[in-house]
């Protein structure tokens, strides 16, 4: 991975892959943890990818690595401002929105690992660097 990165974003599926020990991502997240870079989950992903079947014991493990941002009153109002812009509404679309804002607000160059590259970019514009999965 060429690009450095001072913060980088995981959406579910990023931070699901990684509970799961998907190899293409753990190579990634190595990557990043060699330049330095800040691993940030917006709180509600935790939400979003505990059901149970999941590794507890491993979610927690994950989960402590990374550094969780709260969704606070006007953490909310700015992702629905974000989906007002992009001409979205609905549950749908209300974590991403609370993802997006979080990565919009991070130190840059920031990065948003996600399974949803077209979503987010009407959410982030050019805020954030989007890395597929």
């Amino acid at each position: 991975m060429s690009a450095r990165f001072e913060t980088v974003v995981l959406d579910a599926q990023g931070l699901s892959a990684w509970i799961a020990q998907d190899r293409k991502v753990l190579s990634m997240l190595q990557g990043f943890h060699e330049m330095g870079t800040d691993l940030v989950v917006d709180a509600s992903t935790i939400v979003e990818v505990s059901h149970a079947r999941v590794n507890l014991p491993r979610l927690n493990w994950t989960v402590s690595r990374v550094r969780v941002e709260p969704v606070t009153e006007q953490a909310a109002r700015a992702a629905a401002e974000l989906l007002k812009a992009a001409g979205l509404h609905g549950h749908k679309y209300a974590i991403d929105a609370t993802v997006a804002e979080v990565a919009l607000r991070q130190p840059t160059p920031a990065a948003l690992l996600t399974s949803d590259a077209d979503g987010m970019a009407k959410l982030c514009g050019n805020g954030v660097r989007l890395i597929s999965l």
